[in-house]
Protein backbone atom coordinates (compact mmCIF):
# COMPACT_ATOMS: atom_id res chain seq x y z
CA UNK A 1 0.00 0.00 0.00
CA UNK A 2 1.72 3.13 -1.07
CA UNK A 3 0.51 6.53 0.74
CA UNK A 4 0.51 9.75 -1.30
CA UNK A 5 -0.40 11.94 1.93
CA UNK A 6 1.71 14.56 2.59
CA UNK A 7 2.37 14.30 6.42
CA UNK A 8 4.88 12.30 7.94
CA UNK A 9 5.10 9.75 11.00
CA UNK A 10 7.80 11.23 13.88
CA UNK A 11 8.88 10.42 17.54
CA UNK A 12 6.20 12.50 19.89
CA UNK A 13 8.01 15.14 22.01
CA UNK A 14 7.36 16.73 25.15
CA UNK A 15 5.45 20.13 23.69
CA UNK A 16 3.28 17.31 22.03
CA UNK A 17 1.37 16.20 25.21
CA UNK A 18 -1.50 18.56 25.17
CA UNK A 19 -2.59 17.75 21.39
CA UNK A 20 -2.15 13.82 22.46
CA UNK A 21 -4.41 14.04 25.46
CA UNK A 22 -7.29 15.96 23.07
CA UNK A 23 -6.51 13.71 20.41
CA UNK A 24 -7.10 10.44 22.55
CA UNK A 25 -9.89 11.70 23.47
CA UNK A 26 -11.33 12.39 20.45
CA UNK A 27 -10.85 9.17 19.15
CA UNK A 28 -12.33 7.60 22.65
CA UNK A 29 -15.94 9.82 22.34
CA UNK A 30 -19.37 8.93 21.84
CA UNK A 31 -22.40 10.34 20.54
CA UNK A 32 -22.29 14.05 19.85
CA UNK A 33 -19.20 14.73 21.04
CA UNK A 34 -17.41 12.27 18.40
CA UNK A 35 -18.02 14.84 15.70
CA UNK A 36 -15.42 13.81 13.68
CA UNK A 37 -14.61 11.12 11.76
CA UNK A 38 -12.09 9.03 13.80
CA UNK A 39 -10.61 5.38 14.23
CA UNK A 40 -9.44 3.88 17.21
CA UNK A 41 -9.01 0.13 18.68
CA UNK A 42 -12.39 0.46 20.19
CA UNK A 43 -11.63 -1.48 23.55
CA UNK A 44 -14.71 -1.53 25.30
CA UNK A 45 -16.73 1.63 25.25
CA UNK A 46 -20.00 0.36 26.38
CA UNK A 47 -19.56 2.10 29.36
CA UNK A 48 -18.27 5.51 29.87
CA UNK A 49 -15.88 4.27 33.04
CA UNK A 50 -14.63 1.66 30.79
CA UNK A 51 -12.84 4.22 27.68
CA UNK A 52 -10.01 3.25 26.07
CA UNK A 53 -8.75 6.50 27.78
CA UNK A 54 -9.62 5.94 31.22
CA UNK A 55 -8.03 2.61 30.98
CA UNK A 56 -4.81 2.85 29.31
CA UNK A 57 -4.04 7.13 29.11
CA UNK A 58 -0.74 7.16 30.70
CA UNK A 59 0.32 9.98 33.16
CA UNK A 60 3.72 11.65 32.01
CA UNK A 61 5.32 9.85 35.53
CA UNK A 62 4.52 6.48 33.90
CA UNK A 63 5.55 7.14 30.60
CA UNK A 64 9.09 5.09 30.43
CA UNK A 65 11.86 6.31 28.67
CA UNK A 66 11.94 2.74 26.43
CA UNK A 67 8.13 3.36 25.87
CA UNK A 68 7.78 4.34 22.19
CA UNK A 69 5.22 6.91 21.01
CA UNK A 70 4.76 8.10 17.68
CA UNK A 71 2.82 11.25 16.28
CA UNK A 72 1.69 11.72 12.36
CA UNK A 73 2.52 15.57 11.15
CA UNK A 74 0.35 16.87 8.52
CA UNK A 75 0.17 20.55 7.71
CA UNK A 76 1.50 21.28 10.82
CA UNK A 77 -1.15 19.65 13.11
CA UNK A 78 -1.05 15.88 14.56
CA UNK A 79 -3.88 13.72 13.45
CA UNK A 80 -2.51 10.16 14.33
CA UNK A 81 -1.03 8.60 17.42
CA UNK A 82 0.62 5.49 18.25
CA UNK A 83 1.57 4.26 21.37
CA UNK A 84 3.52 1.11 22.72
CA UNK A 85 4.31 -0.69 26.52
CA UNK A 86 7.29 -2.66 26.27
CA UNK A 87 8.13 -5.67 27.96
CA UNK A 88 11.95 -5.95 28.27
CA UNK A 89 12.59 -9.51 29.48
CA UNK A 90 10.50 -10.85 26.95
CA UNK A 91 11.63 -8.36 24.29
CA UNK A 92 7.82 -7.58 23.14
CA UNK A 93 5.63 -4.18 22.29
CA UNK A 94 1.99 -4.09 22.85
CA UNK A 95 0.12 -1.60 20.71
CA UNK A 96 -1.85 -0.06 23.48
CA UNK A 97 -3.22 3.25 21.29
CA UNK A 98 -3.85 3.59 17.58
CA UNK A 99 -5.80 6.85 17.12
CA UNK A 100 -6.14 8.97 13.89
CA UNK A 101 -8.69 11.92 13.39
CA UNK A 102 -9.39 12.91 10.34
CA UNK A 103 -9.20 17.08 9.37
CA UNK A 104 -12.15 16.97 7.12
CA UNK A 105 -14.85 14.79 8.51
CA UNK A 106 -16.25 14.54 4.99
CA UNK A 107 -13.53 12.41 4.21
CA UNK A 108 -15.94 9.97 6.33
CA UNK A 109 -12.52 7.85 7.94
CA UNK A 110 -10.92 7.15 4.64
CA UNK A 111 -7.99 9.33 5.63
CA UNK A 112 -7.51 8.00 9.46
CA UNK A 113 -7.70 4.81 7.63
CA UNK A 114 -4.19 6.13 5.83
CA UNK A 115 -2.51 7.90 8.32
CA UNK A 116 -3.02 4.34 10.88
CA UNK A 117 -1.59 2.08 7.97
CA UNK A 118 1.42 4.60 8.55
CA UNK A 119 1.96 4.73 12.06
CA UNK A 120 1.65 0.79 12.26
CA UNK A 121 4.13 0.81 9.41
CA UNK A 122 6.41 2.79 11.22
CA UNK A 123 6.69 1.12 14.17
CA UNK A 124 7.07 -1.81 13.22
CA UNK A 125 10.08 -0.98 10.93
CA UNK A 126 11.18 1.38 14.12
CA UNK A 127 10.72 -2.24 16.48
CA UNK A 128 12.57 -4.24 14.17
CA UNK A 129 15.67 -2.16 14.14
CA UNK A 130 15.12 -2.46 18.20
CA UNK A 131 15.20 -6.33 18.24
CA UNK A 132 11.54 -6.66 18.79
CA UNK A 133 10.73 -10.30 18.87
CA UNK A 134 6.94 -10.10 19.20
CA UNK A 135 4.14 -7.63 18.60
CA UNK A 136 0.50 -7.80 20.95
CA UNK A 137 -2.57 -5.98 20.01
CA UNK A 138 -5.79 -6.30 20.66
CA UNK A 139 -8.77 -4.63 19.09
CA UNK A 140 -12.44 -4.52 18.20
CA UNK A 141 -13.51 -6.38 15.51
CA UNK A 142 -14.52 -2.30 13.82
CA UNK A 143 -13.67 0.21 11.89
CA UNK A 144 -10.88 -2.46 9.92
CA UNK A 145 -9.01 -2.85 13.15
CA UNK A 146 -8.48 -6.85 12.42
CA UNK A 147 -7.81 -6.11 8.76
CA UNK A 148 -5.35 -3.37 9.03
CA UNK A 149 -3.40 -5.32 11.52
CA UNK A 150 -3.54 -8.34 8.94
CA UNK A 151 -2.35 -6.13 6.32
CA UNK A 152 0.82 -5.82 7.90
CA UNK A 153 1.24 -9.63 8.65
CA UNK A 154 -0.29 -10.00 11.93
CA UNK A 155 -1.96 -13.06 12.82
CA UNK A 156 -5.36 -13.23 14.77
CA UNK A 157 -4.88 -15.75 17.49
CA UNK A 158 -7.91 -15.70 19.98
CA UNK A 159 -10.47 -13.76 21.40
CA UNK A 160 -11.57 -12.26 24.76
CA UNK A 161 -14.73 -11.26 26.62
CA UNK A 162 -14.12 -8.12 28.89
CA UNK A 163 -16.05 -8.33 32.02
CA UNK A 164 -16.19 -5.44 34.52
CA UNK A 165 -17.51 -5.64 38.09
CA UNK A 166 -19.20 -1.91 38.80
CA UNK A 167 -17.92 -0.03 42.11
CA UNK A 168 -20.08 -0.07 44.90
CA UNK A 169 -20.64 -3.52 45.38
CA UNK A 170 -20.26 -5.09 48.84
CA UNK A 171 -16.61 -7.01 48.97
CA UNK A 172 -16.51 -11.03 50.29
CA UNK A 173 -14.43 -10.95 53.57
CA UNK A 174 -10.88 -12.39 53.30
CA UNK A 175 -11.15 -16.04 54.24
CA UNK A 176 -8.72 -16.79 58.07
CA UNK A 177 -5.91 -18.92 57.33
CA UNK A 178 -7.77 -22.07 58.80
CA UNK A 179 -10.30 -21.19 55.77
CA UNK A 180 -7.77 -20.57 53.43
CA UNK A 181 -6.36 -24.11 53.81
CA UNK A 182 -9.33 -26.01 53.84
CA UNK A 183 -9.53 -24.55 50.50
CA UNK A 184 -5.96 -25.39 49.33
CA UNK A 185 -4.90 -21.27 48.44
CA UNK A 186 -1.67 -19.86 48.82
CA UNK A 187 0.30 -17.37 46.76
CA UNK A 188 2.56 -18.56 44.32
CA UNK A 189 6.45 -18.75 44.73
CA UNK A 190 8.97 -19.51 42.49
CA UNK A 191 9.00 -23.07 42.57
CA UNK A 192 5.21 -23.16 41.13
CA UNK A 193 7.04 -22.34 37.93
CA UNK A 194 6.69 -26.14 36.11
CA UNK A 195 2.92 -26.80 37.59
CA UNK A 196 2.30 -23.35 36.60
CA UNK A 197 3.45 -23.98 32.67
CA UNK A 198 1.45 -27.11 32.86
CA UNK A 199 -1.58 -26.05 33.77
CA UNK A 200 -1.34 -23.38 31.40
CA UNK A 201 -0.73 -25.56 28.43
CA UNK A 202 -3.86 -27.87 29.97
CA UNK A 203 -6.04 -25.15 29.15
CA UNK A 204 -4.26 -23.35 26.11
CA UNK A 205 -5.12 -24.95 22.74
CA UNK A 206 -1.50 -25.98 21.86
CA UNK A 207 -1.14 -23.04 18.55
CA UNK A 208 -1.77 -20.27 20.97
CA UNK A 209 0.66 -21.49 23.37
CA UNK A 210 3.09 -22.31 20.52
CA UNK A 211 2.55 -18.60 19.79
CA UNK A 212 2.53 -16.71 23.37
CA UNK A 213 5.89 -18.69 23.82
CA UNK A 214 5.77 -18.87 27.70
CA UNK A 215 9.56 -20.06 29.03
CA UNK A 216 9.77 -21.26 32.71
CA UNK A 217 12.00 -18.58 33.48
CA UNK A 218 8.45 -16.41 32.86
CA UNK A 219 6.40 -18.16 34.87
CA UNK A 220 9.33 -17.96 37.67
CA UNK A 221 9.00 -14.20 37.19
CA UNK A 222 5.35 -14.42 37.59
CA UNK A 223 6.37 -15.28 41.34
CA UNK A 224 8.18 -11.72 41.64
CA UNK A 225 4.57 -10.12 40.06
CA UNK A 226 5.16 -10.32 36.71
CA UNK A 227 2.68 -9.62 34.15
CA UNK A 228 2.12 -12.97 32.52
CA UNK A 229 -0.22 -14.76 31.69
CA UNK A 230 -1.18 -11.63 28.94
CA UNK A 231 -4.55 -10.29 28.46
CA UNK A 232 -5.73 -7.40 26.19
CA UNK A 233 -5.95 -5.17 29.32
CA UNK A 234 -1.94 -6.30 30.86
CA UNK A 235 -1.05 -2.97 30.08
CA UNK A 236 -3.08 -1.53 33.23
CA UNK A 237 -1.34 -3.50 35.57
CA UNK A 238 1.69 -0.81 35.26
CA UNK A 239 -0.75 1.28 37.90
CA UNK A 240 -1.42 -1.76 39.92
CA UNK A 241 -0.31 -3.77 43.00
CA UNK A 242 0.12 -7.37 41.53
CA UNK A 243 -0.60 -10.65 43.32
CA UNK A 244 -0.38 -14.13 42.52
CA UNK A 245 -2.37 -16.98 44.30
CA UNK A 246 -2.67 -20.91 43.10
CA UNK A 247 -5.43 -23.23 44.50
CA UNK A 248 -4.93 -27.32 44.56
CA UNK A 249 -6.73 -29.95 42.96
CA UNK A 250 -8.81 -31.29 46.47
CA UNK A 251 -7.89 -34.47 47.67
CA UNK A 252 -10.91 -36.34 46.46
CA UNK A 253 -9.47 -36.37 42.89
CA UNK A 254 -6.73 -38.60 44.20
CA UNK A 255 -3.23 -38.80 46.20
CA UNK A 256 -1.63 -37.83 42.99
CA UNK A 257 -3.71 -34.61 41.83
CA UNK A 258 -3.71 -33.22 45.22
CA UNK A 259 -0.48 -31.96 44.86
CA UNK A 260 -1.10 -30.42 41.17
CA UNK A 261 -2.48 -26.97 40.68
CA UNK A 262 -5.90 -26.54 39.53
CA UNK A 263 -5.88 -22.48 39.55
CA UNK A 264 -4.38 -19.36 39.44
CA UNK A 265 -4.99 -16.24 40.20
CA UNK A 266 -3.41 -13.26 39.67
CA UNK A 267 -5.33 -9.51 40.81
CA UNK A 268 -3.81 -6.01 40.16
CA UNK A 269 -4.94 -3.39 42.73
CA UNK A 270 -4.94 0.17 40.87
CA UNK A 271 -3.20 2.61 42.42
CA UNK A 272 -4.70 5.26 40.03
CA UNK A 273 -8.07 5.98 38.60
CA UNK A 274 -8.30 2.52 36.76
CA UNK A 275 -10.34 -0.24 37.64
CA UNK A 276 -9.20 -3.20 39.72
CA UNK A 277 -7.78 -6.41 37.87
CA UNK A 278 -8.60 -10.33 37.86
CA UNK A 279 -7.28 -13.17 35.51
CA UNK A 280 -7.91 -16.83 36.38
CA UNK A 281 -6.63 -19.96 34.32
CA UNK A 282 -8.32 -22.94 35.84
CA UNK A 283 -8.90 -26.65 34.76
CA UNK A 284 -12.10 -26.84 32.30
CA UNK A 285 -13.64 -29.62 35.40
CA UNK A 286 -12.55 -27.38 38.05
CA UNK A 287 -15.19 -24.79 39.57
CA UNK A 288 -12.81 -21.62 40.73
CA UNK A 289 -15.31 -19.32 42.61
CA UNK A 290 -14.10 -19.60 45.55
CA UNK A 291 -10.92 -18.46 43.86
CA UNK A 292 -12.76 -15.98 42.59
CA UNK A 293 -14.38 -14.94 45.71
CA UNK A 294 -10.89 -14.65 47.15
CA UNK A 295 -9.52 -12.82 44.24
CA UNK A 296 -12.10 -9.70 45.09
CA UNK A 297 -11.69 -9.94 48.96
CA UNK A 298 -8.18 -9.65 48.41
CA UNK A 299 -8.89 -6.25 46.18
CA UNK A 300 -10.81 -5.26 48.73
CA UNK A 301 -8.45 -5.44 51.70
CA UNK A 302 -5.74 -4.11 49.65
CA UNK A 303 -7.70 -1.10 47.97
CA UNK A 304 -9.21 -0.18 51.66
CA UNK A 305 -12.85 -0.22 49.66
CA UNK A 306 -13.92 -3.12 52.02
CA UNK A 307 -14.51 -1.10 54.80
CA UNK A 308 -15.76 2.26 52.45
CA UNK A 309 -19.19 2.81 52.53
CA UNK A 310 -20.71 3.71 49.17
CA UNK A 311 -21.77 7.02 50.34
CA UNK A 312 -18.17 8.23 50.83
CA UNK A 313 -17.08 11.25 48.60
CA UNK A 314 -14.43 8.72 47.13
CA UNK A 315 -15.97 6.05 44.97
CA UNK A 316 -15.16 2.84 44.60
CA UNK A 317 -13.66 1.37 41.60
CA UNK A 318 -14.70 -1.37 39.88
CA UNK A 319 -12.93 -4.50 38.92
CA UNK A 320 -12.07 -5.70 35.26
CA UNK A 321 -11.43 -9.26 34.31
CA UNK A 322 -10.74 -11.09 31.09
CA UNK A 323 -12.10 -14.53 29.91
CA UNK A 324 -10.55 -16.16 26.85
CA UNK A 325 -13.21 -17.58 24.76
CA UNK A 326 -11.69 -20.68 24.80
CA UNK A 327 -11.90 -20.96 28.61
CA UNK A 328 -15.48 -21.36 28.75
CA UNK A 329 -17.84 -21.25 30.99
CA UNK A 330 -15.22 -19.55 33.24
CA UNK A 331 -17.57 -16.43 32.37
CA UNK A 332 -20.05 -17.88 33.88
CA UNK A 333 -18.72 -18.32 37.31
CA UNK A 334 -17.46 -14.69 37.07
CA UNK A 335 -21.24 -13.36 36.11
CA UNK A 336 -22.13 -14.97 39.83
CA UNK A 337 -19.86 -13.15 41.48
CA UNK A 338 -21.61 -9.57 39.90
CA UNK A 339 -19.77 -9.47 36.91
CA UNK A 340 -20.97 -7.98 33.39
CA UNK A 341 -19.77 -8.38 30.09
CA UNK A 342 -19.35 -5.11 28.33
CA UNK A 343 -17.05 -6.44 25.12
CA UNK A 344 -15.85 -9.15 22.97
CA UNK A 345 -12.23 -8.15 21.64
CA UNK A 346 -9.28 -10.00 18.81
CA UNK A 347 -5.90 -10.26 20.30
CA UNK A 348 -3.59 -10.64 17.20
CA UNK A 349 0.60 -10.56 17.20
CA UNK A 350 3.04 -10.70 14.67
CA UNK A 351 6.07 -12.49 15.52
CA UNK A 352 9.74 -11.52 14.06
CA UNK A 353 11.77 -14.92 15.63
CA UNK A 354 12.85 -16.83 12.44
CA UNK A 355 11.88 -20.83 13.74
CA UNK A 356 14.22 -23.07 13.20
CA UNK A 357 14.14 -26.96 13.70
CA UNK A 358 16.21 -28.67 15.75
CA UNK A 359 18.90 -30.92 14.60
CA UNK A 360 17.55 -34.92 14.47
CA UNK A 361 18.62 -37.81 13.72
CA UNK A 362 16.78 -38.99 9.95
CA UNK A 363 16.64 -42.93 8.72
CA UNK A 364 19.08 -43.58 6.47
CA UNK A 365 17.99 -44.68 3.10
CA UNK A 366 18.87 -46.00 -0.47
CA UNK A 367 18.44 -44.56 -3.84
Amino acid sequence: MLSTRPGRVRPARLTDLAALGDLSRWSHASGEERSRAVRSLGLPVAASQMSVFSLFRMPLGALQGHDPLYVYEEEGRLVGLARVETNDPRDEWTIVELDAVDQDAREQGSAAGDVRYRLVQHLLRDGGKRGCARFHVACADEGGNVELFMQHGFARYGEELILHRPGGRDWPPVPRDTELSRLRIRPIVPADALDLGRLYALVTPSPVARLEGYRLTDWERGADHARIPRSSLTPILRFADTEAFVEHCPPSDGPDRASELAAFLQVGVSKTEQPHYLRVITRPEHDASALIRYGLAVIGARSGEATRRASDENPRRGVIATVRTYESPLERRLEEQGFQRVAQVSLLMKETLVRVADPALLPATTR
